[in-house]
Protein backbone atom coordinates (compact mmCIF):
# COMPACT_ATOMS: atom_id res chain seq x y z
CA UNK A 1 0.00 0.00 0.00
CA UNK A 2 1.12 3.51 -0.63
CA UNK A 3 -0.32 6.70 0.93
CA UNK A 4 0.77 9.90 -1.54
CA UNK A 5 -0.02 13.90 -0.63
CA UNK A 6 -0.13 16.08 -3.54
CA UNK A 7 -0.20 19.74 -2.50
CA UNK A 8 -1.57 21.58 -5.87
CA UNK A 9 0.54 24.59 -7.27
CA UNK A 10 -1.44 27.65 -7.20
CA UNK A 11 -4.19 28.02 -9.77
CA UNK A 12 -3.62 23.66 -10.64
CA UNK A 13 -6.49 22.64 -8.03
CA UNK A 14 -9.05 21.27 -10.60
CA UNK A 15 -6.17 20.05 -13.10
CA UNK A 16 -4.51 17.87 -10.08
CA UNK A 17 -8.48 16.75 -9.23
CA UNK A 18 -8.11 15.11 -12.88
CA UNK A 19 -4.77 13.88 -12.59
CA UNK A 20 -5.85 12.05 -9.14
CA UNK A 21 -8.90 10.67 -11.22
CA UNK A 22 -6.68 9.43 -13.61
CA UNK A 23 -3.78 8.12 -11.69
CA UNK A 24 -4.84 4.86 -10.50
CA UNK A 25 -7.32 3.69 -13.49
CA UNK A 26 -4.24 4.26 -15.85
CA UNK A 27 -2.05 2.38 -13.57
CA UNK A 28 -4.63 -0.58 -13.20
CA UNK A 29 -4.66 -1.07 -17.30
CA UNK A 30 -1.13 -1.32 -17.17
CA UNK A 31 -1.47 -3.68 -14.89
CA UNK A 32 0.46 -1.91 -12.21
CA UNK A 33 -1.62 -1.66 -9.18
CA UNK A 34 -4.09 -4.25 -7.36
CA UNK A 35 -8.03 -4.15 -7.94
CA UNK A 36 -8.06 -2.89 -4.10
CA UNK A 37 -10.14 0.20 -4.38
CA UNK A 38 -8.02 3.49 -4.34
CA UNK A 39 -9.17 6.22 -2.10
CA UNK A 40 -8.15 10.10 -2.35
CA UNK A 41 -9.00 12.47 0.25
CA UNK A 42 -8.62 16.13 0.84
CA UNK A 43 -6.85 18.33 3.72
CA UNK A 44 -8.32 21.92 5.07
CA UNK A 45 -5.18 23.58 2.68
CA UNK A 46 -6.45 21.23 -0.37
CA UNK A 47 -3.62 18.90 -0.10
CA UNK A 48 -5.12 16.03 -1.73
CA UNK A 49 -4.16 12.44 -0.23
CA UNK A 50 -4.24 8.94 -2.35
CA UNK A 51 -4.17 6.05 -1.26
CA UNK A 52 -3.58 2.93 -3.21
CA UNK A 53 -1.88 -0.57 -3.75
CA UNK A 54 1.05 -1.36 -6.23
CA UNK A 55 1.22 -4.98 -7.44
CA UNK A 56 3.77 -6.93 -6.19
CA UNK A 57 7.46 -5.52 -8.28
CA UNK A 58 5.28 -2.88 -10.08
CA UNK A 59 7.09 0.41 -8.70
CA UNK A 60 9.83 -0.88 -10.98
CA UNK A 61 7.97 -1.42 -14.17
CA UNK A 62 6.13 1.93 -13.58
CA UNK A 63 9.38 4.04 -13.67
CA UNK A 64 10.37 2.20 -17.27
CA UNK A 65 7.18 3.43 -18.68
CA UNK A 66 6.35 5.82 -21.30
CA UNK A 67 2.56 5.92 -20.35
CA UNK A 68 3.50 6.37 -16.34
CA UNK A 69 6.21 9.05 -17.34
CA UNK A 70 4.25 10.94 -19.30
CA UNK A 71 1.08 11.39 -16.09
CA UNK A 72 3.91 11.72 -13.31
CA UNK A 73 5.27 14.51 -15.29
CA UNK A 74 1.82 15.94 -15.58
CA UNK A 75 1.45 15.50 -11.44
CA UNK A 76 4.84 17.32 -11.39
CA UNK A 77 3.63 20.51 -13.11
CA UNK A 78 0.31 20.48 -11.21
CA UNK A 79 1.42 19.71 -7.85
CA UNK A 80 4.23 19.31 -4.99
CA UNK A 81 4.80 16.12 -3.42
CA UNK A 82 4.46 16.70 0.13
CA UNK A 83 4.89 14.06 3.65
CA UNK A 84 2.11 13.00 5.12
CA UNK A 85 3.47 14.49 8.62
CA UNK A 86 3.82 18.23 6.99
CA UNK A 87 0.17 17.96 6.59
CA UNK A 88 -1.78 19.47 10.36
CA UNK A 89 -4.36 16.41 10.03
CA UNK A 90 -1.70 14.20 10.52
CA UNK A 91 -1.04 15.20 14.26
CA UNK A 92 -4.40 14.42 15.01
CA UNK A 93 -4.80 10.48 16.88
CA UNK A 94 -7.79 10.33 14.47
CA UNK A 95 -6.79 12.05 11.05
CA UNK A 96 -9.72 13.66 9.41
CA UNK A 97 -10.15 14.25 5.51
CA UNK A 98 -13.00 15.36 3.40
CA UNK A 99 -13.68 12.77 0.97
CA UNK A 100 -13.39 12.90 -2.50
CA UNK A 101 -14.85 10.79 -5.01
CA UNK A 102 -12.40 9.14 -7.39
Amino acid sequence: MVIVAYRPKPGCAGALEALVREHVPCLRTLGLVTERPAQAMRAKDGTIVEVFEWEHGAIEAAHNSSRVADLWERFANTCEYVPLGELPEAEAMFAEFEPMPL
